[in-house]
């Protein structure tokens, strides 16, 4: 384990895996770097690519300094890209390709490329109401500190199957999902509202979009928003693949844009 400091002195633990170009790995919700599947991705990245592997702040071994806020998250990733030596690309899954398209925005050229898979903004305004529904649910859940319900509720909330969340528990990792289910709170602040296309006409890195066949609609909606509002933006859809997409049907695709 490595450590870095984010510049409101939170301190964030990561891996180095591989060699080759630096890729700093943007988790999704509920993700730690020690999960097995983000550490069987990171390993499998690791074949073409060396990958920072971190602990998003609150999460696994990182720190964590209130209040909140998305520019915290990205003054993260810079600390990552510090620690890969100044420069990187960036690949993030979920609400953590919603911190790669911010760091994008407000990194300049310290991105050198960004790739996004099934970035989970709402993908319209009726999603938003019954999103802030599971929001508020989600929330009074973790005031009343059940961490276990909040997490379970969240994860059913946006689509996960009832048989693998019922098995959650079973899952060697499970107990610190559940000691950083206060954290949710991060991941739906950041994809709470639509895609901001007028924003992402900004973006002046080059940018691959990437969902799998079988996500969900809303998904691919947000995909086909953002392709058209990101200059010269590309998209692939990984046929086969849903939301977990599996990084050995993911990696060609990311070795085709990142390397080329």
């Amino acid at each position: 384990m490595e450590i870095a400091k984010s510049k409101d002195g939170t301190e964030l633990a990561y891996d180095v895996y591989g060699s080759g170009p630096a890729l700093i790995y943007i988790t999704g919700a509920s993700c730690f770097r020690s999960f097995k599947p983000i550490l069987q991705d990171a390993k499998e990245f690791a074949r073409e690519f060396t990958v920072y592997n971190y602990d998003r702040r609150g999460r696994g071994d990182s720190g964590d300094t209130p209040p909140y806020s998305i520019e915290r998250e990205v003054e993260d990733i810079e600390a990552m890209i510090d620690a890969a030596g100044g420069k990187a690309n960036l690949y993030g899954h979920s609400s953590g390709a919603v911190l790669a398209l911010e760091a994008a925005l407000r990194l300049g050229d310290k991105v050198d490329k960004v790739a996004m898979y099934d970035p989970s903004y709402v993908h319209d305004e009726a999603e938003k109401v019954t999103y802030g529904r599971l929001s508020q649910e989600v929330q009074r859940l973790l005031d009343g500190g059940k961490n276990k319900e909040a997490m379970r509720v969240f994860l059913k909330g946006i689509g996960m199957p009832g048989i693998f969340v019922w098995l959650l528990p079973l899952f060697p990792g499970w107990k610190t999902m559940v000691a950083l289910a206060p954290t949710l709170a991060y991941d739906i602040a950041l994809t709470k509202d639509p895609p901001p296309v007028e924003r992402a006409a900004q973006v002046a890195v080059p940018t691959q979009i990437i969902v799998g066949e079988k996500s969900p609609a809303g998904i691919h909606d947000v995909a086909r928003q953002l392709t058209k509002a990101i200059p010269n933006a590309r998209f692939e859809r990984i046929a086969g693949q849903d939301h977990m997409v599996s990084a050995k049907a993911l990696l060609p695709v990311l070795a085709r844009f990142l390397k080329r």
